[in-house]
């Protein structure tokens, strides 16, 4: 009988100072899953989506500074392996075609980790498996980091 990995897991954050742990969590669900490369973050403005993006990439050996990607849409960044790590931010988009213009499919389909921020924007272009990553977070500052598998 083959092993099958989990297809959801759930972190909760007590605070930023937490982020570490729950980016070496992350990883791990990702490492059990290694044919997901699309990463879909979901939460309201302010969920710490780019924070915990940004953990997640020190967590892949990043060294470089990780930044929104608000207005390029896309930063490319390498991880401590050589692979390249793709970080999308879709907020501003006002059409799927905008996504298009930038080569969208060429990173999805490169197979290298693309990390994208407000998803639901270019929803049409997704492949079908993905990881959604929903995070809620609670009047205290503390989150709740849902992964779940498509």
């Amino acid at each position: 009988m083959a092993f099958l990995a989990d297809t959801s897991k759930t972190l909760h954050v007590a605070s930023l100072d937490n982020l570490p742990q729950a980016a070496a969590a992350f990883h791990t669900f990702l490492t059990q899953n290694p044919t997901v490369s699309v990463v879909l973050f979901e939460g309201e403005m302010g969920a710490g989506k780019t924070t915990f993006i940004k953990a997640i990439c020190r967590e892949l050996g990043v060294t470089e500074a990780v930044s929104s990607p608000t207005f390029s849409l896309v930063n490319e960044y390498e991880g401590r392996d050589g692979k390249r790590i793709y970080h999308f931010d879709f907020y501003r988009l006002k059409e799927e075609r905008e996504a298009l213009d930038i080569g969208v499919y060429e990173y999805l389909d490169s197979g290298n980790l693309c990390l994208i921020e407000w998803p639901s924007k270019i929803e049409n272009l997704l492949p079908e498996h993905v990881l959604l990553v929903n995070i809620e977070a609670d009047a205290d500052g503390e989150r709740t980091i849902i992964l779940k598998l498509t």
